[in-house]
């Protein structure tokens, strides 16, 4: 009998849906919209139904795993596709009527959010009317259910809420154009008007603090600090991985100039260095990102949250140093116009700019949690 682990499904599946991505990821890049074949694999992989409540939900390790595969492929598949697998989960937080609303059609529903409460909902009987412009959420174009967060003006509801919009209740601007992670079709979201019953709101602080209702699996228990860090720089991880794998194509055979070139001998050392360092420092971010994951499907990490949060944000920097020096040492080649190489440095570049992946308030955060044991 083999002692081999088996390949969990979502990252045999991840493998499958690589295909199609690579293929098209030249394509994203230009289109700012990732190609419908590629959409059908993410979901098909299993992605959207990966954390779905009422299902045997599965864990934030596997979910790493199966997005760094996608993503060494392309990078905005592999970013729609984890924060797909995050938006499904916080669907778990929403009272029973709500989530079964939403998951009426099946568990390959596709769900977005737009976390930042960035519109109103206005208390009317029976529910909320909510109006607002949500930016930056991912995977918009072919969402089924959009979870937006919106300041209430409730008292017996105070603060902010996430509710669930069907896609019939939604518009979509074209507002992304950015410099990277350009395929993921970020764009901005809006809702005038509609009215959201209460079952499919929750107040956003029950889902900050992991307070889902009838929880049937750990996961829908983690804290959204815990993992919402982790759904993000996981595609940044692939990506630098591919950025390696790219590199190595161009640089790693590098041959010496020809007698009497100008520029002298290639000191083969430095691309030496290069390789090992940067395979490195990938590597510590993929071990902090693993642990962070662990942490995350205890269910109920407490005080390793703000590790979690430290964590990602330094697995990011990781990221971006690394990448940033394969750039800088590949050469013209590697600038060139429709190049793999710049391409995967714009994409982790673009995702480390992710507000919640910023180093200086998951460091004070972090340092604070110390303190205070």
């Amino acid at each position: 009998m083999s002692n081999r682990a088996e390949t969990p499904p979502l990252v045999a599946a991840a493998r499958d849906a690589a295909v199609p991505a690579a293929e098209h990821a030249a394509e994203a890049d230009a289109e700012r919209r990732l190609h419908p074949a590629v959409v059908e694999a993410i979901v098909d992989a299993g992605f959207a139904r990966h954390f779905a409540p009422g299902e045997t939900a599965g864990t934030f390790a596997e979910l790493l795993e199966a997005t760094d595969v996608l993503a060494r492929a392309c990078a905005s598949a592999g970013w729609v596709a984890s924060v797909t697998a995050s938006a499904g989960r916080l669907t778990a937080h929403l009272p029973a009527a709500g989530r079964e609303e939403v998951w009426q059609k099946g568990a390959d529903t596709v769900v977005a959010a737009g976390l930042i409460p960035a519109g109103t909902a206005e208390p009317v009987p029976g529910g909320w009317r909510v109006d607002g412009r949500w930016p930056y959420v991912s995977g918009a174009d072919f969402a089924h259910w959009v979870l937006v967060a919106a300041r209430a003006g409730d008292a017996g509801t105070p603060g902010t809420v996430l509710v669930a919009v069907p896609r019939g209740d939604i518009a979509v601007q074209d507002t992304w154009f950015t410099l990277g992670m350009r395929g993921t079709g970020s764009n901005t979201v809006v809702v005038d008007g509609v009215f959201v019953p209460r079952d499919r709101s929750v107040p956003l602080d029950r889902v900050v603090a992991g307070e889902a209702p009838e929880p049937s699996a750990p996961c829908h228990r983690t804290p959204l600090k815990a993992g919402n860090g982790l759904t993000l720089a996981a595609p940044l991880l692939g990506a630098a991985r591919g950025a390696l794998r790219r590199w190595t194509e161009l640089v790693g055979g590098r041959p010496g100039p020809a007698a009497g070139s100008v520029s002298g001998a290639v000191d083969q050392g430095a691309y030496e260095q290069v390789l090992s360092r940067c395979d490195g420092e990938i590597d510590a971010a993929g071990l902090l990102l693993a642990r962070a994951a662990r942490t995350a499907d205890s269910g109920a990490p407490g005080p390793d949250v703000a590790r979690n949060v430290r964590d990602c944000a330094l697995a990011a920097e990781l990221l971006t140093t690394a990448v940033d020096r394969l750039l800088h040492s590949a050469g013209t080649r590697g600038h060139a116009e429709g190049e793999e190489l710049q391409r995967l440095w714009r994409d982790v570049t673009c995702g480390a700019g992710h507000n919640a992946l910023r180093f200086p308030p998951a460091a004070q955060l972090h340092a604070r949690s110390l303190l205070e044991r």
